[in-house]
């Protein structure tokens, strides 16, 4: 059985983010105290909304770093083994902008089961710099620290980022990725909040799952879930866009009542 199905067996299984405020070293951070209860609350609303996972992410941390520092790694991984502690459903990481290596071993650390990788098999140029793909770099460092358990979910020419090498579809990505050792593929629009377009769920459709990255809502839910096969959602369940802002248990239930069975 697909390593993402395994641990994912509902028929559409929705990813709910847990979008941290700002971790030490940023101006706007409080306490440790404070990103553990804010984490707890959404895994709280999360879970009783009727969602299928939680994925923990830095997004707040503005502006993001290529790599993260040890301060940042140290706060998620006590964060993650809070919520990994208290959950019920699987917990995921991705620590921003493309420090795989630091998601990996906050995962390893917390027993967590899976992460997010934005970057994997895709040359892009982006608002920070050129990324280049590391797709057996990630699978060596993933069995170096005896993490093979560790489900991967990656991005196909993800939001906010330009391909570099000329054209490529995503059908070539997708077919990359496969390869590579990606679990699950995810496909984004071209921001956050916005849903992928139709063509590109399609194009990316293959012997792996299929992932809606971005701008999942009640009301696109119906339509593009046909499509794929789960979504990580963030915008839809918040209270708003601010670092405070929380996942609100009734904005879970709402976008479940729409999950196609």
């Amino acid at each position: 059985m697909n390593r993402f199905k395994a641990l994912f067996p509902q028929p559409k299984p929705i990813i709910g983010m847990i979008s941290l405020p700002p971790l030490p070293g940023y101006t706007d951070f409080r306490s440790i105290n404070m990103l553990i209860e804010a984490a707890l609350s959404d895994l709280q609303a999360i879970e009783r909304g009727g969602a299928s996972g939680v994925l923990i992410e830095n997004d707040f941390d503005q502006p993001h770093t290529m790599r993260a520092g040890p301060e940042i790694i140290a706060a998620m991984a006590r964060v993650t083994r809070e919520v990994t502690a208290r959950a019920s459903v699987p917990v995921g990481v991705q620590v921003l902008l493309n420090d795989w290596r630091a998601s990996l071993a906050i995962a390893a650390a917390s027993h967590a089961q899976f992460v997010r990788l934005d970057f994997f098999v895709d040359r892009v140029q982006i608002k920070a710099g050129i990324i280049e793909p590391e797709p057996q770099a990630v699978l060596a460092y993933r069995q170096a620290i005896r993490a093979e358990e560790i489900v991967l979910l990656t991005d196909l020419q993800v939001k906010y980022s330009t391909l570099i090498d000329g054209p490529k579809s995503l059908c070539q990505s997708a077919h990359q990725a496969t390869i590579a050792g990606a679990d699950a593929l995810i496909v984004t629009g071209p921001a956050t909040g916005t849903g992928p377009q139709v063509d590109d769920l399609l194009a990316a459709q293959g012997a792996l799952p299929v992932l809606i990255g971005s701008g999942l809502t009640p009301h696109n839910a119906s339509e593009l879930l046909a499509l794929a096969d789960g979504a990580i959602v963030g915008t839809a369940l918040r209270s708003g866009a601010s670092a405070s802002d929380r996942v609100v248990e009734a904005q879970v239930r709402t976008l479940m009542q729409t999950i196609p069975t």
